[in-house]
């Protein structure tokens, strides 16, 4: 699928959360968060923290 190309970085966000199965659209969405600044990560655990701290999920 590639409707998620179309969205907003907020209805691609909402659209992650409700697909999480789409590796795509989830693989489109982490290119966009790596773009915007003051994003800085070493490593997975890392990664995973900021993408919940991103979607809202604790």
């Amino acid at each position: 699928m590639s409707d998620y190309l179309n969205l907003s970085y907020q209805e691609l966000r909402e659209y992650i959360k409700s697909h999480p199965q789409d590796e795509e659209a989830f693989q489109h969405f982490l290119s966009l968060m790596r773009e915007k600044p003051g994003v800085v990560v070493k490593g997975g655990e890392q990664v995973e923290a900021e993408l919940k701290k991103r979607l809202g999920l604790r």
